[in-house]
């Protein structure tokens, strides 16, 4: 009995560790989160930027039917009617265009997948999806998926975070809230799940994992299937799951309660780095980052500085979040988030909105508009696209440069001036205060390199249209970041050598 118990506990961990595998292209890292864009968009980006820009995977927005909204606001993608493959993104077809065209470039597809709850009730009922399905939401009628009335817990809205069983067996914001320890709803979100990674996804984001008690998760994590080999994925390979907790302290549930289940999405620290660099604390405090500050181990952060629901003013944070409306703070916190070696890294992508509400660019009939590709390579047609802004992208590149590598030649003024090596890799500096003017150590080679922050390197690696940085055999170089700068960040390294 104690031999079987043993095993069992070694397949379990087995288990859990692929959960928490990317499965990454070697060479490469962080997700973006191309978030409300058409299949048939993202399958474009994959082949003609993010392919060769380093990036590793795209988190799209809920694949299934969802409710339709007046005014089609953001948040109805949240609201699903069926699991039927149908939304304002694309249909199943386009889909599966998307996994095929993204994966064979070696860009990985990570599903935002919505599994507490089913729609509230319609402002003009019947409840109609986007796929043309029907719903009543109030009586708790799903015909689509089917679910009735006996598939979810019984009526009642959370109202007391300090209470588990409110917050997990009850509505959060009139959404049907599912009953997870039935076997027929486990069945159907497996049956779900199983279908997508049937279609080339690589993972999921669970939305609302708070909400949901681990012991179900656990059951309906353990049962799906291994990752398709069609899509070039080695066999006997588990989806990666990172889940939503929203956890700044304070509250019966924690974020620690789901880390054997999964990655989990690190809030505090979109919280944090966002005050850090608005002002209200000091950037030589950044140097024990992660676990120093109280955040999760590093296997278990899905990190960001801002996302989907905080950047609008909802889930985690509050008036710390850094966004695209403060852009110098906000490429700063990027550039460290993406420097300095913690957690599993995710760039937002957002499209630019006046209310929190507001969805993304669309026609006269509601259909999402493509995002036009300026010249200069940024987006128009209402799309930000932050992850095609030039510090950001290039900033993946130093992360795959320096992979591997710890920090060392901590520098610091002892206020809000700092710089750091990765390895003899790479060398970033900041100053969020003030023109910075330091001689200081970047652990290169000796030699002229290019700021890849201020500039691009160009592609015969002869000329630089940013700063230029001269590092001397020793390896110190003579750092200058002035304030009115257009960026309080400098980075350079071994590949962007001149």
């Amino acid at each position: 009995m104690r031999a079987v118990m043993i095993i069992s506990l070694f397949a379990f961990s087995g288990f859990i560790q692929a959960q928490k595998d990317p499965h990454w292209w070697s060479g490469r890292n962080t997700i973006v989160h191309l978030f409300e864009w058409k299949w048939s968009d993202i399958a474009d980006e994959c082949e003609r930027f993010l392919q060769h820009k380093g990036y590793a995977g795209v988190q799209i927005s809920p694949p299934n039917e969802n409710i339709v909204v007046p005014n089609r606001p953001w948040w109805e993608r949240y609201q699903p009617i069926s699991y039927k493959l149908n939304t304002r993104s694309g249909d199943e077809r386009a889909f599966l265009d998307m996994t095929r065209r993204c994966n064979a470039v070696g860009i990985r597809i990570y599903a935002d997948v919505v599994i507490n709850h089913m729609s509230r009730e319609s402002l003009r009922p019947p409840a109609v999806g986007t796929g043309g399905s029907f719903a009543d939401p109030a009586a708790k009628s799903f015909p689509a998926v089917p679910y009735g009335e006996g598939d979810f817990n019984p009526t009642c809205a959370i109202n007391n975070y300090a209470d588990v069983t409110n917050v997990r067996n009850c509505e959060l914001d009139r959404l049907k809230d599912l009953n997870h320890g039935s076997n027929y709803v486990r069945e159907k979100i497996v049956e779900f799940l199983n279908h997508l990674v049937s279609l080339g996804v690589a993972g999921f984001r669970v939305d609302a994992a708070k909400h949901m008690w681990p012991k179900d998760l656990e059951y309906i994590y353990g049962n799906i299937a291994n990752l398709n080999t069609s899509f070039g994925f080695p066999a006997n390979r588990k989806p990666f799951i990172y889940q939503e907790v929203i956890d700044l302290g304070g509250e019966a549930i924690s974020r620690d309660y789901y880390t054997y289940l999964g990655a989990v999405t690190e809030f505090r620290h979109s919280a944090e780095i966002g005050r850090v660099f608005r002002g209200s604390d000091k950037l030589t405090y950044l140097h024990n980052w992660g676990t120093g500050w109280g955040f999760l181990s590093s296997e278990n952060a899905l990190i960001f500085v801002d996302n989907h629901d905080n950047q609008r003013g909802h889930g985690a944070g509050g008036p710390n979040v850094l966004t695209y409306k403060t852009s110098k703070q906000y490429k700063m916190a990027t550039a460290f988030m993406l420097a300095y070696p913690y957690g599993i890294t995710r760039i937002m992508s957002s499209f630019d909105f006046a209310s929190s509400e507001q969805g993304p660019p669309h026609d006269s009939k509601d259909n999402i508009v493509s995002p036009s590709i300026n010249s200069d390579g940024t987006c128009g047609n209402g799309w930000i696209c932050e992850h095609r802004w030039r510090q950001m992208y290039n900033m993946v590149e130093f992360k795959n440069v320096v992979a591997g590598t710890g920090l060392s030649n901590w520098w610091s003024d002892g206020h809000q001036q700092i710089s750091f090596c990765r390895g003899k890799k790479g060398f970033i500096a900041f100053t969020n205060w003030g023109d910075l003017k330091q001689t200081l150590q970047t652990c290169l080679p000796g030699g002229t390199y290019c700021d890849i922050i201020s500039g691009q390197l160009s592609d015969d690696s002869k000329s630089c249209t940013g700063k230029k940085v001269y590092v001397e055999p020793n390896g110190f170089a003579y750092i200058d970041i002035w304030a009115f700068d257009e960026d309080g960040v400098l980075a350079i390294h071994e590949k962007s050598k001149i």
